[in-house]
């Protein structure tokens, strides 16, 4: 009998099998080892760090097999320097059939790549098939395993720069190599059981708390050994980026450990001790918005929303101060500052109404972007919708909107490298700062606040500064009488909700769906399936958010348009078919987007309604985001007219190398420079060194005497303004 997982499999290799030849015509074979990619993702483990990865390294294969055969581009990996990495090439002959040549290079290597990174994943067998009958239908021998490219043979140069981007993921960081486990860190509170009311254990109420689940299954479909289930990727910061910069990093020290972060947010609204601070008070009311929201997931509450871009979209300003985060979200009916948009702009006509339950649209919003629709992780669930945006009749590939249209393949491999550099480096970013501010989720605090009591009013026993605020209707004591009290007024006092009643309220045998009601904040979940909960990492700042909004960002600069083609994107959610939580939609939802943004937008609103982030994990994400699609789209566009890539990354020459602690080592390079420094980092990313060089020079030729604190291989790199140099450095007794 086939699991869920492996039907879906199953049912992909029926039809892919079925369409890879009309999809020849139709499709750039760029396209097609996508989506064997995003359906390989589907099938493994949900892990948005290690997918964001596996989406740029196989988009880097198949960009350079594009770019060796192009007159003006550079390649990215092939013959160039990537932290202190070289995988040497000395070109190819041209090509008589470039595109046949580039078509072949891009199949090995993409082959390669996905049976090699995928080759443990729980999907694996039917990864295997699906690549298999793509290499069949293309007409290529995946017994062909030469590496040797300079007999021109593109095969071989596909297995060459495959082979490359392996060894090169070996050291990046990621420390694929041990399955990408966590190197040191270790959660500080003790695992919460949400099937046990309340929050007892936990010991700080700003740090990450693990779950203690009889059963995980991750938003892919994975039963997932969930004994002590680690935290996802806390150190990714460490891992080597696209286009984020230097002047973006921090390097920070916790519980005697180093901890990269780039573009640092600052510290969360945190949980302070006695009288409410204004941070405090900015931590119970994000977290309270949260409890709130999820009232809004029941259609029995009657209440109707326009969905149209006319009233949903088009924010213009994100909030920075509390007062503004306030304003920005509506607590009580949800929502947030979108003030819509006028009209179509292709059309020239308003957008008509889409009226739907409230209930409908939260609860398919937070469903659809939880993990992508077919749980491709948020990094592949903007793949598809660049796909699904360069499937559109009215759109032209052109590049940022200009010149004349190019063709399938050469759209493809560019607007893949770019989304894949941006989706990496907001994995980097992201999962960076989880892993250092490790802030904790809404189930945590909620019901941590709970246990605490109210604040509201100094009169009564439960009184405590740091419990919930009380809202009538909303968040309320359980006074005697009271449905919630309990056999012998057990409850009498506690602190009650009226929010979407758990998975304790789910009857498959009745009518699938908890609906709204009060309950005790003691056992509020948020909305997920009672075997996930939450995802296993640090909830600040939120990856969704970080994702969407460079994903936003990099379509509107690529297309050269903020609007999806006709000037609207849409999902269709067909009644009672699409939900996966519960019963529903009760009737047909079309999600709509006019813009890249507000789809970005729509995906960090989904994120609070799943009772998965506070506000405060949201707009640093959507900010940072936008910064690093701005990054990437920037460094990716160089390589595509010329200007990168060329710089000549000078060897370093150290001499004694090895060296002991307290030796003198003798640097040499013969690249002229303005300014720059001397840098030696462990491989953690810890400095230990720093010396600022004296310039303009024509070469450098400097004695340093660096003291290193223990034997081992260290990074010194020699960076200046216009290139950046790394070697490795053997320190011994």
């Amino acid at each position: 009998m086939l699991t869920k997982r492996q039907a879906k499999f199953a049912w992909a290799l029926i039809i892919f099998g079925h369409i890879w030849v009309p999809l020849q015509a139709q499709q750039s074979v760029a396209r097609m080892w996508n989506e064997v990619l995003l359906q390989a993702i589907r099938g493994d483990f949900a892990r948005p760090t290690v997918h964001a990865r596996n989406l740029f390294h196989i988009s880097i294969a198949m960009y350079d097999s594009w770019a060796v055969h192009d007159d003006q581009a550079n390649t990215y990996f092939l013959g160039k320097n990537l932290q202190g990495f070289v995988w040497p090439f000395e070109g190819v002959t041209p090509s008589s059939n470039k595109q046949a040549a580039r078509e072949e290079t891009m199949s090995y290597a993409a082959y390669r790549l996905i049976k090699y990174r995928f080759r443990f994943s729980p999907g694996s067998f039917y990864t295997d098939q699906l690549a298999d009958s793509l290499m069949e239908v293309l007409g290529y021998d995946p017994g062909i395993v030469s590496t040797d490219y300079q007999t021109d043979d593109p095969a071989a140069l596909g297995n060459y720069l495959a082979a490359g981007i392996i060894a090169y993921g070996l050291q990046d960081g990621s420390n694929e190599i041990n399955q990408y486990g966590n190197l040191f860190y270790e959660p500080l509170n003790p695992g919460l059981d949400p099937t046990l009311p309340g929050n007892p254990d936990l010991i700080d109420p700003n740090r990450w708390q693990p779950l203690k689940l009889a059963i995980f299954i991750d938003q892919s479909g994975n039963p997932v050994d969930s004994k002590g289930l680690p935290f996802l990727s806390p150190e990714w910061g460490i891992v080597h980026p696209f286009a984020l910069k230097e002047s973006d990093k921090q390097i920070y020290q916790r519980d005697g450990n180093s901890y990269i972060v780039y573009h640092d947010p600052g510290v969360p609204s945190l949980m302070e001790d006695g009288a409410a601070s204004e941070g405090s008070k900015a931590y119970q009311w994000g977290f309270e918005l949260v409890g709130i929201w999820s009232s809004h997931l029941d259609p029995a509450d009657s209440v109707m929303w326009d969905i149209s871009p006319t009233r949903i979209g088009n924010v213009q300003s994100y909030p920075s101060t509390f007062e503004e985060y306030q304003d920005f979200y509506d607590l009580i009916e949800g929502g947030d500052a979108s003030i819509g948009h006028a009209l179509n702009p292709v059309t020239g006509l308003p957008y008509p109404p889409n009226m739907v339950p409230r209930a409908d649209y939260t609860r398919v919003l937070a469903e659809f972007w939880a993990d992508g629709p077919e749980s491709e992780t948020p990094p592949g669930h903007w793949f598809s919708i660049l796909n699904y945006v360069s499937d559109h009749p009215l759109f032209a590939r052109k590049l940022q909107g200009e010149g004349e249209a190019v063709d399938a393949l050469e759209w493809d491999v560019k607007a893949y490298f770019t989304l894949g550099g941006a989706m990496h480096d907001c994995a980097i970013t992201a999962w960076g700062i989880k892993g250092y501010y490790d802030y904790l989720r809404p189930v945590s605090a909620l019901r941590w606040m709970a246990d605490r009591g109210q604040r509201s009013d100094p009169s009564l026993e439960n009184y405590d500064p740091q419990g919930l605020q009380l809202i009538p209707g909303l968040i309320e004591v359980v006074t005697v009488g009271d449905p919630l009290a309990g056999d012998s007024s057990e409850h009498v006092g506690k602190i009650k909700i009226n929010a979407w009643r758990g998975p304790d309220y789910i009857d498959s045998a009745a009518i699938d769906m908890a609906g709204v009601g009060w309950i005790l904040v003691d056992n509020w979940w948020p909305y997920q399936r009672p075997t996930f909960v939450t995802p296993p990492f640090a909830g600040y700042i939120s990856g969704h958010s970080t994702f969407s909004r460079a994903g936003a960002e990099v379509l509107t600069q690529l297309t050269g348009d903020p609007f999806f083609p006709g000037g609207v994107g849409e999902f269709f959610a067909h009644k009672n078919e699409f939900l996966v939580f519960e019963e529903g939609p009760s009737q047909d939802v079309v999600l709509q987007w006019a813009t890249y943004q507000d789809a970005s937008d729509q995906t960090s609103l989904s994120r609070i309604w799943g009772g998965i982030h506070p506000p405060i994990d949201d707009i640093p994400g959507r900010k940072i985001g936008k910064l690093i699609g701005e990054e990437a789209v920037a460094l990716a566009l160089s390589y595509f007219s010329g200007t990168a890539g060329k710089v000549a990354f000078p060897d370093i020459a150290v001499s004694p190398n090895p060296a002991g602690l307290n030796s003198p080592l003798s640097i040499g390079i013969n690249q002229a420079f303005e300014s720059g420094r001397i840098k030696i980092h462990t491989l953690l990313g810890q400095e230990v060194y720093h010396y600022e060089l004296p310039g303009p020079a024509p070469y450098l030729l400097e004695t340093i005497r660096p003291s290193f604190v223990v034997p081992g291989l260290y990074l010194l790199s020699v960076e200046t303004d216009q290139w950046s140099s790394v070697t490795k450095v053997l320190i011994s007794d």
